[in-house]
């Protein structure tokens, strides 16, 4: 009898480690044993403005939770980009004004599909101009606009098609930014094999991936963006996810240098900052009049690793979602100078009527 539990543990043993040992790279995620100093930042060192905001039921919705989480992080303004248009921009512009005035401004939408249509642009255009009228601080473009929307004839709307130039002017004649996000990082373009650097995001977010013409090349569909920046120096605009070129700073350093109207926000591009600390702390000191925080998505449990990136020193610490980033993060161990401009000062000068009196 003795033997034969000698046996089964035995065999336990070895299936255990079997099991152990057939673990797919999407489970394997160990727990690091480098002991080094650092901590979590929970709260940021300055208060600051989240220019890259949604919150899509702001009409109707509660606001106190967002409120109270802000709080805990020191963010003392919100933008939220989905504001949409007309009535339902109105609604939340008036449940911000009755509840929480000065803590959160709204940017308008526009549906693009159908331009070119008789009066299109007109109506498009006078919208425009009743919504900031009734309140909306900028305009926020969804990468709908080069990869979803179609024209008139049905064909695939390029972001620099001639025919949208009046709702660039418009916004620049209002003094209104534009908020825009272009495509996606090239990775989804690239191959899906071994040498793609965002293999497990695509591996576990099937749906992401495109050919490489689907529906245009990458490198189109950011040139024609460019291309829009270029036509209209008088409108200011705000590149969404430093325009997909955090991992190539350099050559967005030369792209910020030929478009002095072109700013750049760090909403869900953080993980390559963190991996290129010296680097990009002196891209961020260079341009650091240009440079806005943003998150992108509210999920309060994730700007810790924002605040830590851009504010402390630390070494080798996680990110928060491993399909994103499998590599460690490094702080960036910003000036209070720049951070103060990052955070809140560079918005206060960009987005109009934002109440600078909450950071006095």
């Amino acid at each position: 009898m003795h033997f034969k539990k000698i046996i089964i543990t035995s065999i336990i043993c070895i299936t255990s480690l079997i099991s152990a040992q057939d673990v797919s790279f999407e489970e394997y995620n160990p727990t690091s044993t480098l002991v080094v100093p650092g901590s979590i930042i929970k709260k940021a060192k300055f208060p600051f403005i989240d220019v890259h905001g949604h919150q899509y039921r702001m009409a109707t919705q509660d606001l106190s939770p967002v409120v109270a989480a802000m709080d805990t992080l020191n963010m003392k303004i919100m933008v939220n980009l989905s504001g949409r248009s007309g009535d339902n921009l109105l609604k939340a512009v008036k449940n911000v004004a009755n509840h929480f005035p000065n803590r959160f401004v709204v940017f308008a939408n526009i549906n693009f599909d159908g331009a070119g249509t008789e009066g299109w642009i007109e109506k498009t255009v006078n919208q425009l101009k009743q919504d900031v009228k009734n309140g909306a601080r900028g305009l926020k473009v969804y990468k709908s606009l080069g990869m979803y929307n179609k024209d008139v004839d049905g064909k695939r709307l390029a972001i620099d098609d001639d025919r949208l130039n009046p709702i660039w002017k418009t916004c620049g004649d209002l003094g209104i930014p534009v908020l825009i996000h272009a495509a996606d990082p090239k990775s989804f373009w690239d191959e899906f094999d071994a040498d793609n650097e965002r293999w497990l995001e695509l591996k576990t977010h099937p749906r992401r991936k495109r050919g490489a013409t689907n529906p245009a090349p990458w490198e189109q569909i950011i040139e024609e963006q460019h291309n829009m920046f270029k036509k209209h120096p008088n409108t200011t605009f705000i590149n969404a996810h430093m325009g997909w070129f955090a991992n190539n700073l350099g050559k967005l350093g030369e792209l910020l240098d030929d478009m002095p109207n072109m700013n750049v926000g760090i909403g869900a591009i953080i993980a390559e900052l963190g991996r290129q600390p010296r680097f990009a702390k002196a891209f961020f000191i260079k341009y650091q009049d240009r440079i806005l925080f943003g998150k992108d998505s509210w999920k309060p449990n994730e700007f810790p690793t924002y605040f830590r990136v851009l504010e402390s020193n630390d070494e080798y610490f996680p990110y928060h979602k491993k399909y994103h980033a499998f590599w460690p993060m490094y702080g960036l161990d910003l000036p209070d100078d720049v951070l103060k401009k990052v955070y809140y000062k560079n918005a206060l000068r960009i987005v109009p009527g934002l109440d600078k009196s909450l950071f006095e």
